[in-house]
């Protein structure tokens, strides 16, 4: 049986997380910005560990596995690695940013819109879904 959750709880905190689109912290002119659509390096650093936190407790509180297995007394930290890796390489505008204004694709210009945020948690979901269902990355701690 899968499990989807630790999939659904990353898209939801990818997408709520995503810097400019609810707010950002540091914002670029103020130390905190609300729907700029805009992004820094800093930016994406603070909201990554903040989706790293987040997520961290919830898959720990909610005692979310991908499947029932021998390993499962031992905690795998796949799921939590392979989130917060995703959350940085597919926020938009840090690498790059789909679409981006008048152009399909833009390469670090450090911008954001609702558009480029779906595509993005499109992204993000059919690569977590494939390395956590498909692939089934597993880190385990004993």
């Amino acid at each position: 049986m899968l499990d989807w959750a630790p999939i659904l709880i990353g898209l939801l905190l990818f997408i709520l997380l995503s810097p400019g689109l609810l707010f950002q912290l540091p914002g670029n002119t103020h130390h905190i910005e609300f729907g700029s659509f805009a992004t820094n390096v800093k930016a994406v650093l603070v909201h990554t560990l903040l989706f790293f936190c987040i997520y961290t407790i919830l898959i720990s509180a909610l005692g979310i596995h991908i499947y029932t297995c021998a390993k499962c007394d031992m905690a795998d930290w796949g799921p939590v690695i392979i989130a917060v890796v995703l959350f940085v390489l597919l926020s938009p505008g840090l690498l790059f940013q789909i679409p981006a204004g008048g152009r399909l694709i833009e390469f670090g210009n450090m911008q954001t819109s609702g558009a480029s945020i779906l595509v993005h948690a499109i992204i993000y979901f059919g690569l977590i879904t494939i390395f956590l269902i498909v692939i089934g990355v597993h880190i385990y701690t004993g």
